[in-house]
C-alpha cells in the first residue's frame, strides 16, 4: 500500500488503513451508536461551510473554509462504521451502482427538471 501524499487508495485500502490508526491510535472503535452521533455532527459541519461557501451565509471573522477536511472526517467516520459492521464498502458501492444503473438509467434523461442544467 503506498503512503505518498500523491497515491490513491482503494476503499479497501481506505478500510485497512482506517482500521490500523483505530488500533494504534484511537484504541478501539467508538460504539455504532457513537459514531453515528459523531456523523451526524461532522455532516453538520459541512452543511455549515456548504451554507457560507455556496449559499447565502457569509463566513464569521476568523472562521476557515475547510471543505477538505470535513467531508475527510465524514468519511473517516462512514469507514469507522463500515468496519464496525463488516461491510465492505467497495462491493456496496458496486451494488448501489448497479441498482441506481438498472432504476435510473432513463429517469433522470427524461426529467425536464434537469435538461437545461447539464454539465
Amino acid at each position: 500500500m503506498q503512503t505518498g501524499e500523491n497515491s490513491q487508495l482503494t476503499l479497501k485500502e481506505a478500510q485497512e488503513k482506517v482500521d490500523k490508526w483505530i488500533k494504534q491510535y484511537g484504541v478501539r472503535y467508538f460504539n455504532e451508536l457513537t459514531n453515528f452521533a459523531i456523523l451526524a455532527e461532522e455532516v453538520g459541519e459541512f452543511g455549515r461551510i456548504v451554507a457560507r461557501k455556496y449559499g447565502e451565509q457569509s463566513f464569521k471573522k476568523d472562521e476557515t473554509e475547510n471543505t477538505e477536511e470535513e467531508m475527510a472526517d465524514i468519511l473517516f467516520v462512514l469507514i469507522c462504521m463500515a468496519n464496525q459492521m463488516n461491510i465492505d464498502l467497495e462491493e456496496a458501492l458496486q451494488k448501489n451502482l448497479h441498482k441506481k444503473t438498472s432504476r435510473d438509467q432513463k429517469r433522470h434523461r427524461a426529467n425536464p427538471k434537469l435538461k437545461n442544467n447539464r454539465s
